[in-house]
């Protein structure tokens, strides 16, 4: 799968039982097994044994987990379970009718390298398994996760200076992200204003908003 080397291929299903006996699966999330997933492979494990990459600070392995689905839907729980009890970063390739789409998430650690968060998910368009834009790219473990991530993301990462790290990107990005929901919350309060005063002091309070997410651009 997506052309990686035959030394990082484990290509091995994964029974959702073993999720339900291993991982904290509540009734809710169990519901998501088994209404939205049809089977689960863990197809490769991209590490330093497996590549002639260097061992990674950060990223110590990197496993491509393809996900069999029903529909074109997969609640985010469940992402957010296995990433949460996995403590390696993943790689998720979705699948339904010949269609893919990849997603993955910005992981760090929390309170210990068996512990991690991930505070946003990027992914793909659907599109042929041959059109998602993922190439195998960098020196060691963590570059190329690094650069799976801002393949994914593709825009929202790109790099606004020289230099930009991938957890500053990702900062930006959320702070973006939460500029354009409040611009759009006050654009709609501003609508519905029927006091002129109170709109100018809307409107200044939506141009300084503005400002700062053209700054974050």
């Amino acid at each position: 799968m997506l052309g990686l080397p035959k030394t990082t291929e484990f290509n091995k299903r994964i029974p959702k039982q073993k999720f339900y006996d291993n991982l904290t699966v509540t009734p809710a999330l169990k519901k998501v097994f088994i209404d939205q997933i049809k089977t689960i492979y863990w197809c490769n494990k991209i590490a330093a044994s497996t590549t002639n990459l260097a061992p990674g600070t950060a990223v110590t392995e990197l496993e491509v987990f393809e996900v069999k689905l029903n529909s074109q839907i997969l609640d985010d729980s469940f992402l957010r379970q296995i990433d949460k009890e996995i403590p390696y970063h993943i790689l998720f390739i979705l699948e339904y009718e010949g269609k893919y789409k990849a997603i993955i998430g910005y992981k760090e650690e929390s309170g210990g390298n068996t512990a991690f968060k991930v505070n946003r998910y990027y992914s793909t368009e659907w599109m042929d398994e041959d059109a998602l834009p993922l190439k195998l790219e960098g020196l060691s473990v963590d570059s190329v996760y690094e650069n799976f991530v801002r393949q994914i993301a593709g825009d929202a990462l790109a790099a606004s200076t020289s230099g930009e790290t991938l957890k500053e990107a990702v900062d930006r990005d959320e702070k973006r992200q939460a500029l354009q929901t409040q611009i759009a919350k006050l654009q709609k309060k501003i609508k519905s204003e029927k006091q002129l005063n109170k709109q100018m002091e809307l409107n200044a309070q939506l141009k300084k908003l503005k400002k700062e997410l053209e700054v974050l651009k």
